[in-house]
């Protein structure tokens, strides 16, 4: 048997009770992330702003060791990446799902060359998404990848993100080949802007 007072509290539930605010996010994966890069001997991060990366490019942007780059577009990022390379330093692209397509093409430079590139990857288009236009790449950014050559680990749960995060560093820079972290978007949550 059910009170009003218990049916009132289940119906003025928001829709999603797993929506959680980008500047309010309670997880701690990006500071682990950061230590990785950090133990990986990151000096070079290039980042399309997105809320999803918005703790980790802070941490990035503070740390006087880290050269942390702010790009106009996804495949600079992806050039930026082959210069640290040669010029000897590790470097990391931040972007969101929706600028994959952007880079696919740049991406020979690392594929021709054998050059490294890691890709930290959040998600749209996927569990919750509000925006329609985020659906199209969201559904195809692992095979756009894939097509591409790039090796591509997923994280759905914010236990995972640290763990494949640091299996991708050492499998890109140890064996001189493209990969890609999707951190799906169950972990960074979905977007609304109805706030």
């Amino acid at each position: 048997m059910h009170d009003d007072t218990s049916i009132q509290q289940v119906t003025s539930r928001p829709f999603s009770t797993h929506q959680r605010d980008f500047d309010t996010m309670s997880v701690t994966w990006p500071e682990a992330i950061f230590e990785h890069f950090k133990a990986a001997d990151v000096r070079q991060v290039a980042y399309v702003p997105d809320a999803g990366h918005k703790r980790l490019i802070n941490l990035c942007e503070e740390d006087a060791e880290i050269h942390a780059v702010s790009l106009t577009t996804e495949e600079e990022g992806v050039a930026m990446m082959g210069g640290a390379w040669v010029g000897g330093q590790r470097g990391v692209l931040l972007l969101q799902s929706s600028g994959v397509g952007n880079c696919i093409n740049m991406l020979s430079l690392q594929h021709e060359c054998r050059m490294p590139i890691v890709m930290l990857v959040t998600m749209r288009g996927e569990w919750g998404e509000f925006n329609p236009w985020q659906v199209a790449m969201g559904k195809s950014t692992q095979d756009a990848l894939e097509s591409a050559g790039v090796y591509v680990y997923r994280a759905d749960d914010a236990d995972d993100v640290a763990e494949t995060v640091q299996a991708a560093l050492n499998f890109g820079y140890n064996t001189s080949r493209m990969v890609a972290v999707l951190i799906g978007q169950r972990v960074i949550g979905t977007k609304n802007f109805k706030k």
